[in-house]
């Protein structure tokens, strides 16, 4: 299976994981083993358009209501380029 970033080494890649509140999991994309958990796997061409990205009416509008839907955990975003 191939990826964009066998070709495109410098793309920056982005891994978010987070948990539903208790109730709240049909509110998201759900996990088909955990169906609490919940992750995101996105390639950008470089770190200021994601940075632009998550200044979008719509991106604005999911972070808005964020703390309704997770648990005390909350979001966990990395970056990541990859090397090998």
């Amino acid at each position: 299976m191939t990826t964009p970033t066998d070709d495109r080494r410098d793309l920056v890649t982005v891994f978010a994981s987070m948990r539903a509140a208790p109730g709240k999991e049909d509110e998201l994309h759900q996990g088909i083993e955990d169906p609490a958990a919940f992750y995101f796997y996105e390639n950008w061409e470089t770190a200021e358009q994601l940075d632009a990205h998550r200044e979008t009416p719509h991106m604005t509008e999911f972070a808005a209501v964020l703390d309704d839907l997770l648990d005390e955990s909350g979001l966990t975003v990395h970056r990541a380029r990859r090397i090998g």
